[in-house]
């Protein structure tokens, strides 16, 4: 249910964030929900808005050079102070600008099926967390609430947005990736994969907006943890996703229904991961 903010207009709800309008921009809620498998799951994760705020920000800082973001202020009203941004009002894209740097999640299976992701042809034999010849785009498809993101190829986007703007996001996200993920090394974490999203300003300027880099939105996996053809260890909410396809859960993934409550030792071991992440990249204590 969305906060009474004086001052501030509720527009919008997603799994994760809330917008409001306010004189001074966008109001960017991040809640402590989370979501799998286009569920948002209860209940939610202690401290994550924040967290993925702090993280969000702390990235716009290292990324400000390749990219402008949406950031106004964080000068919010007190009940969402620490897990709330003021932001541009941009006219977003259409699509989920992902780029994957090793192959897992939808990838792998898009791969296993086709030998291909996005459209994108890749050598053969290749295991679940293997490293890719080098990044490639594969966008997706914006969903509605309780809808599937879909995979589609970059001539999709063209249809979509045009080749001058399918382009430029496409070549601002191998930028961003590459930053990201050479910063994540140096940290000891491998960022598998990303997901951004992207808006235009009235002139036509491109802006990185809403979430950016976070567990939510990325895959991060330990560096020296690493090992092709398994399932990797993760710093992100694959620990949750792997909790619900257990026998333990008692869900069925093929029956689309709510999956059930996550357990209070899920919670908070999802919990450490965020928290984890955020201070291993950062350097920053939480």
């Amino acid at each position: 249910m969305p906060l009474d903010i004086p001052g501030a207009r509720h527009i919008h709800s997603g799994k994760v964030r809330d917008l409001y309008d306010t004189e001074a921009g966008l109001l960017m809620v991040a809640s402590d929900r989370i979501s799998a498998f286009d569920f948002v799951l209860s209940p939610g994760i202690p401290d994550k808005g924040e967290l993925l705020t702090r993280m969000s920000l702390w990235w716009f800082e290292q990324l400000e050079d390749i990219v402008p973001n949406h950031m106004i202020s964080t000068d919010v009203p007190d009940a969402v102070r620490g897990r709330a941004v003021i932001c541009e009002k941009l006219e977003m894209f259409p699509v989920e600008c992902v780029v994957r740097g090793y192959l897992t999640g939808s990838g792998l299976i898009d791969y296993n099926a086709t030998g291909e992701v996005c459209g994108v042809a890749l050598p053969p034999g290749l295991v679940d967390g293997d490293r890719l010849p080098e990044p490639i785009f594969t966008p997706a498809t914006k969903a509605e609430m309780g809808e599937h993101d879909e995979n589609v190829s970059f001539d999709a986007v063209v249809d979509t947005i045009g080749l001058e703007s399918a382009s430029a996001l496409r070549d601002l996200t191998q930028q961003v990736y590459a930053r990201a993920e050479g910063i994540a090394r140096e940290r000891g974490i491998i960022l598998a994969d990303t997901k951004l999203e992207f808006g235009a300003r009235a002139d036509g300027t491109i802006v990185l907006a809403d979430e950016v880099l976070t567990p939510d939105s990325s895959r991060f996996w330990p560096a020296d943890e690493w090992q092709p053809g398994r399932t990797q260890p993760s710093y992100d909410k694959q620990f949750v996703r792997n909790w619900l396809l257990s026998p333990e859960s008692g869900w069925d993934r093929a029956s689309n229904t709510q999956p059930p409550d996550l357990p209070t030792d899920v919670v908070a071991k999802t919990r450490e991961r965020y928290v984890q992440a955020y201070e291993q990249l950062t350097g920053l204590t939480f």
